[in-house]
């Protein structure tokens, strides 16, 4: 193999343009993946369910009891993981329920307290009344899911 003494030629101005492109482009992906909200994002949670599409009810088995009327706090509320939903108790005797999946980036909510439905992945909070956003960057307000509340049994419904 010969190797030659010659000097490379200087690169052009559109390669030089391509090539610090690139490199933009790495750092904004990059960037995408942190957080300065305090929670790191989990690519798993950020990607919406496979199953169902945004806006639809949560996928729960019809007439499954998901709690006694006794379990889910007046002003508060209780998450059904499996089942998808987050049934809640605004006034006392009045449940409502919604999916638990977030409308920013389809996150499981993880808590309600203090009157809202809370997630953790960019701080959305929703009303536990009415699934209302109340804080952002939630885009909508949370699904409601249909329940039934017969005696002191709540069922999907």
């Amino acid at each position: 193999m010969t190797i030659s003494k010659e000097p490379l030629p200087a690169p052009s101005r559109r390669s030089v343009v391509a090539a610090a492109g690139v490199v933009s482009l790495a750092a904004a992906l990059a960037a995408c993946g942190e957080s300065d909200d305090g929670y790191d994002s989990d690519p798993a949670a950020d990607k919406a369910p496979e199953e169902g599409k945004e806006g639809e009810e949560p996928a729960g088995a019809a007439g499954a009891v998901l709690a006694k009327t006794s379990e889910i706090p007046v002003g508060g509320g209780k998450i059904f993981k499996e089942e998808g939903v987050v049934v809640t108790q605004p006034t006392e005797g009045e449940f409502k329920a919604f999916s638990n999946r977030c409308t920013h980036k389809q996150c499981p909510v993880t808590s309600v307290e203090g009157g809202t439905i809370n997630c953790p992945c960019h701080g959305s909070k929703f009303s536990i009344a009415d699934g209302s956003v109340k804080s952002s960057p939630a885009p909508k307000p949370l699904p409601a899911a249909e329940i039934t509340v017969e005696g002191e049994s709540i069922t999907l419904a």
